[in-house]
This record gives C-alpha cells, sequence and structure tokens, in this order.
C-alpha cells in the first residue's frame, strides 16, 4: 500500500492501547493517529479525523463497543471496523458482525493474527479468529446441525432494555416515551435498533424474546 492506513484504537485499558500503538506503528504501511478509552468519544475521534480502520474492544465505558460500530457505519460507512476483545460468545460474534463489524479476533490471538485481520479487512474481506472459527463449527457439530441460539441481552444498552421490557409489558410508543421522559422518536428508534440487534421482526418476536430472557417479570 502506497498510503498508509490511519488506524483509530478504542479500548478502556491504557496498557493494551500502548501495545497495539507499538506494534501497529513498527508497520510501514500503518499508522495509529489516535487512542480513546470509552465509545462515545471513539464516535467522536472518527467523526472528527476520519480514520480507514477502528480497532475496538466491545466493553467499554460510556458506550459499548456494538453500539459504537453501529453508529459510525451509519455515519462513516466507508469505516472499517475490527473487534479486538476477549469475548468468545456466539452473542457477541452474532452483535457485532450484525453491528457492521468487518473482523472479529481475540486478545490472545498473535500479533500476526492481528495483522492479518487488518490485512484482510482492508481489502475488503472479512476476517475472524481460527479460535473463533473452530468454535463455532464445534458448537454446530455439538448441536446436531442446529446452531445454537443467540442471546444478546449482554449487549444491550441500559436504556434497550428498559425500551424492550416496557414493549414486552405491553406499553405504546406514547407511553413508553413518557415514562422514560424521552420522546417517541427516540422510542422508536430504540425499537428499530433492538430489532437489528436481535434479529426480530415483530413487537410479539421482541415480546418474547424480553420474556424469555429475563427482562420482563411474568406474572
Amino acid at each position: 500500500m502506497d498510503k498508509k492506513c490511519t488506524i483509530l484504537l478504542a479500548d478502556d485499558h491504557s496498557i493494551l492501547r500502548t501495545g497495539l500503538r507499538s506494534i501497529l506503528d513498527s508497520q510501514p504501511n500503518l499508522e495509529v493517529i489516535a487512542e480513546v478509552d470509552n465509545g462515545l468519544d471513539a464516535v467522536k475521534a472518527a467523526i472528527s479525523l476520519k480514520p480507514d480502520l477502528l480497532i475496538t474492544d466491545i466493553s467499554m465505558p460510556k458506550k459499548n463497543g456494538t453500539d459504537t460500530i453501529f453508529e459510525l457505519k451509519k455515519r462513516l460507512p466507508e469505516i472499517k471496523v475490527i473487534t479486538l476483545t476477549m469475548h468468545t460468545g456466539e452473542q457477541y460474534i452474532h452483535a457485532a458482525l450484525t453491528a457492521g463489524a468487518n473482523g472479529y479476533i481475540l486478545k490472545d490471538d498473535s500479533h500476526k493474527e492481528l495483522l492479518a485481520a487488518i490485512n484482510n479487512v482492508l481489502n475488503g474481506k472479512i476476517h475472524l479468529s481460527p479460535s473463533i472459527c473452530s468454535n463455532v463449527v464445534n458448537r454446530y457439530l455439538n448441536n446436531s446441525g442446529t446452531a445454537s441460539p443467540i442471546k444478546t441481552k449482554e449487549i444491550l444498552t441500559r436504556r434497550e432494555k428498559e425500551v424492550i421490557k416496557l414493549i414486552a409489558e405491553g406499553y405504546r410508543s406514547k407511553d413508553i416515551a413518557e415514562q422514560l421522559s424521552i420522546s417517541i422518536k427516540t422510542v422508536e428508534k430504540h425499537r428499530s435498533n433492538l430489532m437489528k440487534k436481535l434479529n426480530l421482526h415483530s413487537i410479539s418476536s421482541l415480546t418474547n424474546y424480553a420474556i424469555q430472557n429475563g427482562l420482563v417479570n411474568q406474572a
């Protein structure tokens, strides 16, 4: 590559960011232009600096990695994103890829794997950690060819949990807006985001999901 790929790092662990910067800046075609420790600042920095690539954790303060990816992919469609995390659960993988991540690798992967992921993603490919691929295949085989159910309760925001709970309890958008002191438009946006994150397509399916995952108390 003639032009250096510009990279934004988002992780709430300073030591990890320092190590990543050292690895990436040692490559002639890569340049870390900024680093942040939370998702909200990641969105602001990406919009301001327009990096080619965002490398982000999932668990971060203020805005989690999945929501960060989702928002940036709407506002900066061309940005490439690699999730670098310790989470190996299918719910996290599914949520990150659904939000728009181009790669998903683990923090205990090698430096070589990280650089391979960057190269593949910058060339328009999807890159998954080899251990993730093995885990998904093994779970599929162990469940007799049926993928295990996706449960993404862990990656919903606090507000999304509040909204889905009220939806499941039968409240209308106007009532939810009044209870949470937000606009009806914001309620509708949360509902749309919930459906996209959870790959659900109706109010009844959202209600069933909330009940099955303990987000609403059953009488």
